[in-house]
Order: structure tokens, then C-alpha cells, then sequence
């Protein structure tokens, strides 16, 4: 095994896994990884494209970070180690499927909540993430995607009632 469970970089599969090598940050991995996603997203979204397009992207996005992990945690027997990090880019990208404007502090909120829920883990992203399979390493942060998506709403509808 490799040191720290870090396979190189010219492995396709762990490329792609990392997020072109943001899953190798010393700090903060997930978060690294969540901003990863979270820029392109910014522009994109400054186009002003409706979001649920990107659905079907997403799903075949998702699908196949299944079928990757898999191969991965099988070959290098490990389990959801900190350097995957297509997982928080999946969850992210999720959470900004509930935008309602494309405002930087619009994307700022719905990173905060992923991130809340991604690492406080509460039910039922917990459930998903005991799960030792590929699913479970991805779906945990699908699932905090649509939590904080869903709190990202809640927050703004708030704020709306509020002023």
C-alpha cells in the first residue's frame, strides 16, 4: 500500500475520484473538494442555466462514481478514505439544484449547509454513511445535498418572512 492510502495521480480512476487531485489537500479534503465544484458552478450559474437540467448529468455523474469507488475501495482495500472526494462534489452540485439566485452568497449558504450536514452526519446521511459500499460512500453526500438544499431554502424563506 502506498503511503497514506494516496494512490498516484496518473491513475485515471483516482483522478477522477480526487477531483483532479483535490482530495490530496492536507486539510480539509471534503471542504477542498466541495469548493472544488463549487466555482464551477458559479459560473455556470451566471449563465443562468435552469438547474434541473443538469439532473440526468448528475445521475450518470453519480452512477458513475459508484462503479468507480467500487473498483477503487476493492483494490486498494479501503473504505471511504478522505482523498475520494467525488462524493462532496456530487452533494454539492446537488445542493445548488435548489438555488433560487445566482448570487455569490447564494452559493456561499448552500456550501455552508452541504458542509453542515456532510460533516455533523445527522439521520439520515448517518445511515448512509455506516454503509460499507460504494453506494453508501456516495450517497451520504447526496443526501446532505438535499439537506442543504432544502435548508438553503428554508434559510432564504426565512430571511424573506423576516424583512
Amino acid at each position: 500500500m502506498l503511503k497514506e492510502n494516496k494512490p498516484p495521480l496518473n491513475d485515471p480512476a483516482i483522478l477522477f475520484l480526487t477531483c483532479l487531485g483535490a482530495g490530496y489537500s492536507p486539510y480539509a479534503p471534503g471542504t477542498v473538494g466541495s469548493l472544488a465544484i463549487l466555482l464551477p458552478l458559479y459560473f455556470l450559474g451566471q449563465m443562468n442555466p435552469p438547474f434541473f437540467l443538469f439532473i440526468p448529468f448528475i445521475s450518470i455523474l453519480s452512477l458513475m462514481s459508484i462503479y468507480i469507488i467500487n473498483i477503487v475501495e476493492k483494490k486498494h482495500k479501503i473504505h471511504d478514505p478522505g482523498w475520494i472526494v467525488i462524493d462532496e462534489v456530487v452533494g454539492m452540485w446537488i445542493a445548488c439544484l435548489f438555488l433560487t439566485s445566482h448570487s455569490a452568497i447564494h452559493y456561499f449558504v448552500a456550501f455552508i449547509w452541504f458542509r453542515c450536514f456532510d460533516i455533523l452526519k445527522p439521520w439520515p446521511v448517518s445511515y448512509f454513511d455506516k454503509l460499507e459500499s460504494a453506494f453508501g460512500t456516495l450517497f451520504d453526500d447526496v443526501v446532505a445535498g438535499l439537506m442543504g438544499g432544502a435548508s438553503y431554502l428554508l434559510t432564504f424563506k426565512l430571511l424573506e418572512v423576516l424583512s
